[in-house]
């Protein structure tokens, strides 16, 4: 299943209220092509449309360890977790939030999908099929 149209609905009633289960849908994933065989990064978008859930952290076959990571004044920090607030998004965007692969097991090129399982407390692992980028990518503008 695509990114684009990943849906979890939750079993629960519609709103935001703290009880209601989370509605989560992840858009707009992409890495850009790294430009060195040991590092590279990911971004995407949860919107959800349900009660509140956190994101706990982010699993993936092309490196053995995956980090979340908060970016505030120029400052880079490692997060343990991000809330996915309730009737609202958790963005992960270029100069911001953002997950970090180390130690790939391969350099991933322009055109190939990367799978990436988002585990969450509530909605439990949400895998996304992450499209590599050129090292450039703007998705604002596609290019």
């Amino acid at each position: 299943m695509t990114a684009a149209g990943l849906l979890l609905a939750g079993c629960g009633g519609h709103g935001g209220s703290a009880s209601a289960e989370p509605e989560l849908k992840v858009t707009g994933a992409y890495m850009p092509a790294p430009v060195g065989s040991d590092m590279a990064a990911g971004f995407f978008t949860v919107t959800n449309s349900g009660g509140s859930d956190t994101l706990t952290s982010v699993t993936s076959s092309l490196a053995p360890d995956v980090t979340l990571h908060s970016t505030k004044g120029g400052e880079m920090r490692e997060e343990t977790s991000f809330t996915v607030p309730a009737d609202g998004r958790l963005d992960f965007a270029s100069g911001g939030n953002h997950v970090m692969f180390e130690n790939l097991t391969h350099q991933p090129k322009q055109g190939e999908k990367v799978s990436v399982q988002l585990h969450f407390t509530k909605s439990g692992t949400v895998t996304v099929e992450m499209p590599v980028e050129s090292a450039t990518y703007n998705p604002k503008t596609g290019h």
